[in-house]
């Protein structure tokens, strides 16, 4: 077994070979922890004889799962294994679609995405009276995710809503979009989770044989996990207690998602007798980066102590420029780009540029086309995201679940064969008055007798076109069902009749799809239309991102998790945007953002360069930005400032460099703290203020402020980036 593990370090040998009971594997930023979980799986069959079908190991990306089966299957020789590796989603949409009829759930139910979630909410919202100006729809379908998330039922949450404002609205609408839902024979992704921690408390039988069938389960990226897949985990490993999980709590960057950083900071909790093994060794970086992204992470005070250190060589010094504004920052970025791949040769695609919010890209976007740099941006539009795409998988899945009103809709009239909006208002009310869905509420209205001679024709030729399809479903393959789809519709005949570019570009993208069924059903050995449409369901951002496209990557810091990169630019490195605006006001969202910086630092291999603007265009206003408070905590020894009015050393002085106020007394509290009601202070992103109220004392001291530019904060005085002014 030692030519197994002799490519192992010492700590991750360990936890290789650590392989019952609950495992807390601790791994640091680029420590190898994907290497661990595969070498443990590999370990599991070889060394203990552990039946492969017994293991199960999840993940959050079809990338990250697709990659873990292949190294276990070049580790052990084989060419297949039925050991399970799949995203959670897919873990739990394969258990509800072999346990529907446990919980009354349709087998063939399809999977909405976050534009389907949207549309059908907005139905619900127009069906209530509720005002999208005044409950945006995205707002609504946040809070409903986030108690799905929380394992809150429609039901719990009708019972504890308050009753007014967004809350009441939501308990008005969250149980209608979940009778949506089910008649349309529907889930949305957070019901993949939520159904199946029901079906397991519901039903301890059901549970025992996922039990009994995987005894032992393996967690990546556990520091992402929320709380219906916290209980899944404890469900699932309640008998055998062989959980191992791997994180970083580091790098736990999905708040906004539902993540909970307390699953791995308390996992001991949970489990007093787990082991726990550090990874400290990273292989990733140079010295010097691994320096300066220590130094920021170091500053969140509720962490995991770690100390990673690296044999790598030192590296150059990370870059930083502060420029005059946006323009100015992606056309310095962009000359950068253009210089590493000219003058030291480095390929494009091995450099990247991070941003914190998308809306950055388009500047950048800009500067790189001018200068012709060819780039792919990471979580833009996607491909399955384009209309045609969107309207010919429409029609696949409702070969697949006819009760699917939703994608009904979108065809009924595509391509244009004149069936209206007053048909299908019909059609919905019949639906509707007889609880019929789908093709079977479009044939009721055929028997009904209560359409026009024309409207009649037409959507008789329809239901028959759909027949049609659906009859060829057992008999043909995915990529052939596609062309069936084009050709019968007579989609591909209008496209082609336009005789545009446009048309054409829609075209080539239909032929494209064409090329991924085929794939498919290669790579997946025949599998059916079902699983097809239910793995693009679960695609992720990351899954989308081709390493060998031969272009510069840009994507958001969020979506630069998980991967690595010779050389990074990050770009926005200013108060407002990272740290986030509303990040000041939130302690917790403050030590976020500073774990989002550290995951971004962490990314590069071997350059790293950070960059701001002294002015940025927000919503059409330039405004004035400070540089990051993140920057400060990076020793000087470790950076190189380039701005033309070097910006670094004044931020690491008492005052901030946009103060530019000496060091002086000013009035003293009480407690001889230098905030008393009444001082002039100076914060590193709303600019200076009043203090107007006191609350707390030593580190629970909160102030009320009352800022020149941004109203009335109330801050936590030792994570807020505050300075006391002379009086």
């Amino acid at each position: 077994m030692d030519d197994l593990l002799q490519p192992l370090n010492p700590p991750q040998r360990q936890a290789v070979q650590c392989t019952e009971g609950p495992l807390l594997i601790l791994a640091g930023a680029g420590s190898g922890k994907t290497r661990v979980i595969t070498y443990r799986i590999a370990y599991l069959i070889r060394a203990c004889q552990v039946p492969p079908a017994q293991i199960l190991a999840v993940t959050f990306t079809n990338k990250a799962a697709e990659e873990m089966r292949q190294r276990v299957q070049q580790l052990l020789g084989v060419t297949a294994l039925p050991v399970w590796v799949a995203t959670f989603h897919a873990t739990c949409a394969q258990i509800l679609r072999r346990e529907a009829a446990v919980l009354g759930l349709s087998p063939h139910f399809v999977i909405y995405d976050t534009a389907e979630q949207l549309t059908l909410l907005k139905q619900c919202q127009r069906e209530l009276d509720i005002d999208p100006e005044l409950y945006p729809p995205q707002s609504l379908l946040r809070r409903i995710s986030t108690l799905k998330n929380e394992l809150i039922d429609p039901e719990a949450f009708v019972r504890e809503a308050a009753d007014f404002g967004l809350d009441e609205k939501v308990a008005r609408l969250y149980p209608l979009y979940q009778r949506r839902l089910r008649q349309q024979a529907a889930v949305d992704f957070d019901d993949l989770l939520m159904l199946t921690v029901a079906l397991w408390q519901r039903h301890p039988e059901v549970l025992a044989r996922y039990q009994q069938r995987w005894r032992y389960v393996m967690v990546d990226e556990y520091q992402d996990t929320n709380v219906a897949q916290y209980h899944l985990l404890r469900l699932l490993t309640a008998a055998s207690r062989n959980l191992c999980v791997v994180g970083d709590d580091d790098q736990s960057v999905y708040r906004f998602r539902g993540a909970n950083v307390r699953n791995i900071l308390e996992f001991e909790r949970d489990f007093p007798d787990a082991t726990v093994i550090k990874l400290e060794q990273n292989y990733r970086s140079t010295a010097t980066i691994l320096e300066a992204a220590n130094a920021v992470i170091a500053k969140n005070p509720h962490r995991k102590a770690k100390t990673l250190w690296t044999t790598n060589p030192r590296g150059e010094p990370l870059g930083y420029f502060c420029a005059q504004d946006e323009v100015h920052e992606a056309e310095v970025i962009c000359q950068n780009l253009v210089g590493l791949h000219h003058r030291e040769g480095l390929p494009w695609g091995a450099m990247a540029v991070f941003y914190r919010t998308n809306a950055q890209s388009r500047v950048l976007e800009d500067s790189l086309r001018r200068a012709g740099v060819p780039y792919q941006i990471v979580g833009a539009l996607r491909f399955y995201d384009r209309q045609e795409i969107r309207d010919v998988l429409a029609y696949l899945r409702l070969l697949v679940n006819p009760q699917d009103m939703l994608s009904l809709r979108r065809i009924i009239n595509v391509p244009r064969r004149g069936i209206g909006p007053t048909t299908w208002g019909r059609l919905e009310a019949l639906a509707e008055a007889q609880q019929r869905f789908g093709l079977d509420a479009l044939e009721a209205l055929l028997a009904s007798g209560t359409l026009g001679k024309a409207a009649q024709e037409k959507l008789r030729a329809f239901a028959e076109l759909l027949r049609g399809l659906q009859a060829e479903v057992p008999y043909l393959g995915v990529a052939d069902l596609v062309r069936e789809v084009l050709a019968r519709t007579g989609y591909a005949a209008q496209l082609e009749a336009e005789g545009t570019a446009e048309a054409q570009a829609r075209l080539d993208n239909l032929g494209e799809l064409i090329s991924a069924a085929d794939e498919f059903e290669r790579r997946s050995g025949g599998a059916g239309l079902q699983a097809f449409l239910e793995q693009l369901a679960l695609l992720s951002d990351q899954d989308s991102f081709d390493a060998s496209g031969g272009a510069v990557v840009l994507m958001t810091l969020h979506a630069a998790k998980g991967l690595e990169f010779p050389v990074v630019f990050i770009a926005g490195m200013e108060n407002g945007l990272l740290p986030h605006s509303r990040a000041f006001d939130d302690p917790a969202e403050l030590e976020e953002e500073r774990r989002l910086c550290y995951v971004g630092m962490t990314r590069a291999q071997q350059r790293l360069f950070l960059t701001s603007a002294a002015r940025r265009r927000v919503y059409g206003v330039q405004q004035q930005h400070t540089p990051s408070l993140f920057l400060a905590d990076i020793p000087a020894a470790c950076v190189q400032d380039y701005s033309p009015q070097p910006v670094l050393a004044q931020l690491r002085q008492p005052w901030s460099a946009a103060a530019h106020f000496p060091p002086a007394a000013a009035p003293a509290a009480p407690d001889g703290s230098p905030y008393a009601v009444g001082t002039r202070v100076w914060h590193a992103h709303f600019g200076r203020g009043v203090v107007q109220k006191r609350e707390g004392e030593g580190e629970d001291l909160k102030l009320t402020v009352r800022f020149d530019e941004h109203g009335v904060k109330k801050l936590l005085v030792r994570f807020a980036p505050l300075q006391p002014l002379p009086s």
